[in-house]
């Protein structure tokens, strides 16, 4: 039902891992055990790599999002995921301290279907009509696949992330409508790796074909809203043109149906009604109606309105980041997801344990790269510490908290180190340079052999530093990245 105070998104933003794995190499390598993959040959899906999940994709489209926002509106944040890496742990704790969001604004985690991130939007939806705080809404996921399926190729690694609060903002919210059916598609029990598929005809005919049109039709005439005013129609399906079968039988017209994603992306899972809105929402004209379904026992159903007002386009959008990749081989994807065992040497054998005690300590510096800037002279440091290293200031006690995650910076030094341990050798780390002052050495991420030097422009992207293979515990901290450059 529509809101009874005018509410809708005011940002949005998304992130698509840079590695993509070519479809075709996958179908070749495994023509010999599944010829049955050679239809689905063609483009390519992204590809996490080994230091991303659920929880730095969320970080990364969340910081899209907020990039010319007050972080401290935000009074409430929902994480859609089916893949967060934590069963008893606030995943999205560690998204909203990454963010350096306030520490009295509520964060919820919201999963097992793949319409969480639709029921994490609706949810966000109610909250900022029940609050004047701004309300985010994230949604990630880092599914994964057994080799020589069909779900190997079909599935892809993103996250979207939207504001919402009250006013129209860039896109009002007409209404909504939910169905709750156990219609079983796939499923994943909570001691299994990957998902259990169910024949695929089915699940086109007596689900998406039946209990869509329905919702769909219930959100309609709640709306007064005919299809034919429909001018984009967002819904992720794993089956090829099931989207354009459902906006048949709605009354939609086929060129009305939303860009899947399939090229260059793939299904992100609960992240993708998301991500297909995100992309709408790029290029969509004032006045344009925008329905997205999310389908899982059920669905949810959201209609908006876009006003006109500016997005920020592909800068903070899909687009981008669909235009910035690398391949990444075959072999290379399935050590990186675990589908391989390889030899890793003596030096992966150090305990990676985690001194929790340590960790809550120093929480500041650790998610949101908090350093401090003297309040006596200006200077900025990192890591803080009670006196000033200027010198010609020693000011004791005078700094002030200032965090590192969105500052530019210079690679100082560097090493491509093949001895030190990584999953995805050669380790890259060295010292970087903040514009503002403040020097740290920190791994690199996403480095391509000769992309950097002394000089390089980096950013700040967080990441998972290493895994505790014993405990199951993951460290986060923050790596720099070079500069896409188009953004130097």
């Amino acid at each position: 039902m529509p809101s009874a105070v005018d509410v809708g998104i005011a940002a949005c933003g998304a992130y698509v891992p840079r590695l993509r794995l070519s479809r075709a190499e996958v179908a070749s390598a495994q023509a010999w055990v599944n010829p049955g993959l050679r239809p689905l040959a063609r483009a390519e899906r992204s590809v996490c790599g080994w230091d991303e999940d659920a929880i730095t994709m969320a970080v990364e489209a969340a910081r899209a999002t907020l990039a010319d926002r007050d972080r401290a509106t935000i009074g409430r944040a929902y994480l859609g995921s089916t893949t967060a890496p934590y069963a008893d742990r606030l995943n999205g704790g560690v998204v909203s301290g990454a963010l350096g969001l306030r520490e009295d604004a509520a964060a919820f985690d919201v999963g097992g279907s793949m319409r969480a991130g639709t029921s994490a939007l609706l949810a966000a939806f109610d909250a900022a009509a029940a609050r004047e705080d701004d309300v985010l809404c994230v949604a990630a996921d880092r599914r994964r696949a057994a080799a020589a399926t069909q779900q190997e190729l079909v599935i892809g690694h993103a996250a979207a992330a939207l504001v919402v609060g009250r006013g129209p903002g860039i896109a009002r919210l007409l209404g909504h409508a939910s169905l709750t059916v156990d219609f079983v598609d796939h499923f994943r029990a909570a001691d299994r790796e990957f998902d259990y598929q169910w024949e695929e005809r089915w699940v086109r005919d007596e689900g998406y074909l039946k209990l869509v049109p329905r919702l769909v039709g219930d959100l309609l005439a709640q709306t007064g809203v005919a299809a034919r005013d429909i001018a984009r129609f967002c819904l992720p399906s794993p089956i090829r043109r099931v989207d354009q079968q459902v906006a048949r039988a709605i009354g939609i017209a086929a060129e009305r149906v939303s860009d899947p994603l399939s090229d260059g992306c793939g299904d992100s899972g609960a992240a993708h009604p998301l991500l297909m809105l995100v992309h709408a929402l790029e290029s969509a004209r004032a006045g344009d109606k925008i329905l997205v379904v999310g389908f899982g026992q059920g669905g949810d159903a959201i209609l908006l309105e876009a006003t006109g007002a500016p997005t920020g386009g592909a800068a903070a959008g899909v687009t981008r980041w669909l235009d910035r990749r690398a391949s990444c081989s075959y072999p290379r994807y399935l050590a990186l997801d675990g589908l391989v065992k390889l030899d890793r040497g003596i030096r992966a054998e150090a305990d990676k344990g985690s001194a929790l005690t340590a960790a809550y300590r120093h929480r500041d510096f650790l998610l949101s790269l908090t350093g401090g800037r003297c309040d006596a002279c200006g200077t900025h440091q990192i890591p803080r510490g009670d006196i000033c290293v200027d010198p010609d200031c020693h000011a004791v006690g005078a700094l002030a908290p200032h965090s590192f995650a969105e500052s530019a910076g210079r690679v100082a030094t560097w090493s491509a180190d093949r001895l030190t341990f990584t999953p995805d050798p050669p380790a890259y780390y060295g010292t970087v340079d903040f514009a503002e002052g403040g020097r740290l050495l920190m791994d690199f991420a996403d480095v391509d052999e000769g992309a950097v030097d002394v000089g390089t422009p980096m950013r700040m992207v967080f990441r998972i530093k290493d895994r505790d293979p014993v405990r199951g515990f993951a460290r986060y901290f923050w790596k720099a990245a070079p500069v896409a450059a188009e953004e130097a």
